[in-house]
């Protein structure tokens, strides 16, 4: 059993990494039900981390809604989040990534199955990065069997690359298409492309 055998510290050590992975609030019965001990003595538990957390200089906190509870910022520490919120974000746009963003933005709207196609090797990664620095973003889905998500490129991407619209990209060649596969078989240790 997961309550048996674990000491008050490692119970409230189980409720903050709950607590902290959730981000929301979380009925403290759940919580209970997790350690495998009752309601009241877990919710004991949380005001005693809550005290905890208010009597340490840490940034955290833990606040009780109705019956639950959640992990939060201390007030106190809101200038700092907006600084760095404040702060540009940089990222780093691999050969891959590149390749991907080229493929997207030439084909809009494009499936990952479709990208792959072209790239001939999995494109995963470099969508998930694409996506989280805002270059592209999902359009819908394709009407096809499994309904994929289809990509396509954000107004970040023409700020990023300067261009007004998509007609002001540069036309590709059938020499740069072919290198962008000849670039994605050594990426792939030399796969057989042929589709």
């Amino acid at each position: 059993m997961i309550g048996e055998g674990m000491n008050k510290e490692q119970e409230k050590a189980v409720l903050e990494a709950i607590l902290f992975t959730m981000g929301d609030a979380v009925e403290t019965e759940r919580l209970a039900a997790v350690l495998e001990k009752e309601k009241d003595y877990t919710r004991e538990l949380l005001l005693e981390l809550q005290a905890e957390y208010e009597g340490s200089p840490r940034g955290m906190t833990l606040i009780e809604l109705e019956d639950s509870f959640q992990m939060c910022t201390k007030s106190s520490m809101y200038e700092y989040l907006v600084k760095i919120a404040k702060t540009p974000r940089k990222y780093v746009i691999t050969d891959t990534m590149l390749e991907t963003l080229s493929i997207i933005a030439y084909k809009q709207p494009i499936t990952r199955a479709e990208i792959e196609k072209v790239r001939g090797v999995s494109c995963d990664h470099a969508v998930n990065r694409l996506l989280e620095f805002g270059l592209i973003t999902e359009l819908g889905r394709k009407d096809a069997p499994g309904r994929p998500l289809l990509f396509g490129t954000t107004e970040e991407f023409l700020r990023t690359f300067g261009v007004k619209s998509l007609e002001e990209l540069p036309e590709l060649t059938a020499v740069q298409i072919e290198e962008f596969r000849a670039q994605a078989e050594a990426e792939a240790g030399n796969v057989n492309l042929d589709i």
